[in-house]
């Protein structure tokens, strides 16, 4: 699998053709807002297309379409991250590591007998 760093790259290159797609068509780029208003509806769709894969619901494009969505999303957090100039790699891996500790810490103190 590539390296954060070259999806970051790869993405950066589709944001940029976003921007210049959207100067051309509208005359500017989006927000960081936008982006995120974006990602909601990303998150919504995929929503829609998790709850069709487990059968609740009926969504064109099946596997293909959820395939799709989830790489979206992904587009969307790596692109906000760097808009934010977040250094998601290292935000991530304190993240685990936080989220490591407590659970572990909780399961410890939920193993023990009443």
């Amino acid at each position: 699998m590539a390296s954060l760093e070259d999806l970051l790259q790869q993405a950066m290159r589709i944001h940029d053709l976003y921007d210049e797609m959207n100067l051309q068509e509208r005359g500017r780029v989006w927000t960081q807002e936008e982006f995120m208003l974006g990602f909601v509806g990303d998150v919504g769709d995929l929503a829609k297309l998790v709850m069709a894969e487990a059968g609740a619901r009926e969504m064109p494009g099946g596997r293909t379409a959820l395939e799709h969505e989830l790489a979206d999303c992904l587009w969307s957090v790596l692109i906000l991250a760097h808009r934010y100039d977040i250094d998601l790699e290292a935000a991530f891996r304190r993240t685990m590591a936080e989220l490591e500790i407590a659970i572990s810490a909780r399961l410890l103190r939920d193993d023990k007998p009443l």
